[in-house]
């Protein structure tokens, strides 16, 4: 078994670019709104030389717009994935956002092993639902998933 370094969680910054559409065009995720996005944060796992995973957020109101999360192959099944999300649930609920909502056609077990739940999408604000995740990226048959972070 290869040895990883062990990576750590930090706030991406805009020199990571690069490195973030290069980990979600390998993971098949959009990239083509990225730098566009409304209110867009990220936070990368950073292994010294070399980004190996990544997780964004969209910010509507007290929603946010989970996307965007990918881990490189050598670092899956890791926990890494796992705490990338908590990164995020833990930084966005201490910035004000009370749920978090995502678009899934692959990880939804992934999503429910950590307390989202399936929704209907007609129960989406009408402000995430104008994110062109909805709009446009996501086909309809991707899973809509909500989690409500404590107050």
């Amino acid at each position: 078994m290869t040895h990883l370094p062990q990576p750590s969680i930090r706030r991406g910054a805009s020199a990571d670019l690069g490195a973030v559409l290069v980990l979600l065009t390998e993971a098949g995720l959009p990239t083509v709104d990225l730098t566009s996005a409304r209110g867009r944060q990220t936070w990368v796992l950073d292994a010294g030389d070399s980004l190996q995973g990544v997780i964004a957020l969209e910010r509507y109101g007290t929603d946010g717009l989970l996307r965007s999360l990918a881990v490189a192959p050598d670092y899956r099944k890791h926990g890494f994935g796992r705490e990338l999300v908590s990164r995020l649930e833990y930084d966005t609920q201490a910035e004000g956002i009370a749920q978090l909502v995502l678009l899934t056609k692959t990880a939804e077990p992934f999503f429910r092993g950590l307390g989202y739940e399936v929704v209907d999408r007609r129960y989406v604000s009408p402000d995430l639902k104008q994110s062109a995740e909805f709009r446009s990226l996501c086909p309809a048959s991707a899973v809509c998933m909500r989690k409500a972070l404590p107050s």
